[in-house]
């Protein structure tokens, strides 16, 4: 059933997605607006594909935070990276600069506020994700990022990458970190998915003004809090 179940979810979520991928590009010529409604609608879509098709359903622990605040969540998943979107209020993701290149999905990215990582550019693209994060901020909206890097499997608890800790430097925000165990239901690399519920814990914020040890010791913890049926 779960192999059925999968495959079927592949066929409906995909296959819209092409489509909701191709109409990006003229939604987005409406403005920010526009291409934030239509990436709502569309992570909207995911849930309830995920829900009525996979049986996967999320449930909150704590409180998700409001404003500006820089969010850093553990990351097993696909999933984690479209739910934690309808969870907060309209966050500005930090991604790889290749995703927002996608031939028309990149259009809706970038109108959407996303902020692009160039990990090769230098102090140039630096210089460009600051602005974009500046602007985020501005609009008070929180700042998402997935420390790690990459999906790692359950259990696994690799240490943060540096990049968190400059940001978390340059932009004097306080951090909320979430740990989730979707890796268990959706597992890395594997074609087949499992039901049940996807637990997103949302810690107390931490403040600014840590040094880099503490403030990298302090979310590692938080983000792997699920990990060994904690």
């Amino acid at each position: 059933m779960a192999v059925l179940r999968s495959a079927l979810f592949a066929l409906v979520f995909y296959g819209w997605t092409a489509i909701a991928v191709f109409l990006a590009y003229p939604i987005s010529l409406f403005g920010e607006r526009a291409a934030r409604g239509w990436a709502h609608s569309w992570a909207r879509y995911h849930r309830w594909c995920c829900a009525n098709i996979l049986g996967i359903r999320s449930r909150i622990e704590g409180a998700p935070p409001k404003g500006a605040v820089l969010v850093a969540a553990k990351h097993q998943s696909m999933f984690e990276t479209i739910e934690i979107v309808l969870m907060l209020d309209e966050p500005a993701m930090v991604l790889k600069r290749e995703l927002a290149r996608i031939p028309f999905w990149g259009r809706i990215v970038t109108a959407y506020g996303a902020i692009p990582v160039d990990r090769s550019g230098g102090a140039a693209a630096l210089r460009q994700m600051m602005r974009a994060a500046e602007a985020a901020i501005a609009e008070g909206r929180p700042i998402l990022i997935f420390p790690e890097g990459t999906r790692v499997r359950p259990g696994e608890t690799p240490p943060l990458q540096p990049g968190f800790a400059g940001l978390y430097r340059a932009l004097k925000l306080p951090v909320a970190a979430v740990a989730l165990d979707s890796g268990w239901l959706w597992p890395r690399g594997r074609f087949v998915k499992r039901p049940g519920i996807v637990t997103m814990r949302f810690a107390e914020p931490i403040p600014p003004g840590l040094k880099r040890g503490e403030i990298e010791a302090r979310v590692h913890e938080a983000i792997n809090a699920l990990e060994g049926g904690a």
